[in-house]
């Protein structure tokens, strides 16, 4: 078995963060039923995100879900967010931003580095997408990544989806 390096740590967002961004009446219920991810298999790369709550997905139709996690990540890694293969495949689920990029350092935004999702069903077959409370949906993998060598970079970050041109 291959010895790998532990380099994240996956952890829920406060009960606080979470029902002001999931917009539901039972949120507080649903945040008592959140599953942190994980990997379904030894030989997984990806960590599967479970749905926080049943969603349905008309063709065309789009959502944004609070998954309720945040990760804490060695400064060199990245966490790159997928859909599931199966309902890519299935479904042409779509992640809106083609792949989600959760940096090291969004951990310490305001919001908690609270991970969000987008997508889409892009089915071109008519397709309905029901998504169970529970069900995995999205995947992430950690990759490690380096800089150049002139790189002098000093900015901090605060916020998400877009805070780094601002």
């Amino acid at each position: 078995m291959a010895d790998f390096k532990r380099i994240a740590k996956f952890e829920l967002v406060s009960q606080n963060n979470f029902i002001e961004s999931c917009e539901m009446e039972n949120a507080i219920e649903i945040y008592n039923h959140l599953k942190l991810p994980k990997r379904a298999t030894k030989g997984s790369a990806g960590y599967d995100f479970y749905a926080p709550f049943d969603i349905t997905l008309n063709p065309g139709q789009t959502i944004k879900i609070p998954t309720g996690i945040r990760v804490s990540m060695e400064p060199n890694y990245v966490l790159k967010l997928y859909p599931r293969s199966g309902l890519g495949f299935k479904y042409r689920l779509q992640l809106n931003n083609t792949v989600g990029i959760i940096d090291s350092d969004y951990y310490f935004s305001d919001n908690e580095g609270h991970i969000f999702a987008k997508i889409t069903n892009d089915t071109n077959e008519n397709k309905v997408v029901h998504l169970k409370q529970g069900e995995a949906f999205m995947q992430g993998i950690f990759i490690e990544y380096g800089i150049t060598i002139d790189d002098d970079t000093t900015e901090v970050r605060n916020g998400g989806f877009g805070s780094t041109t601002k």
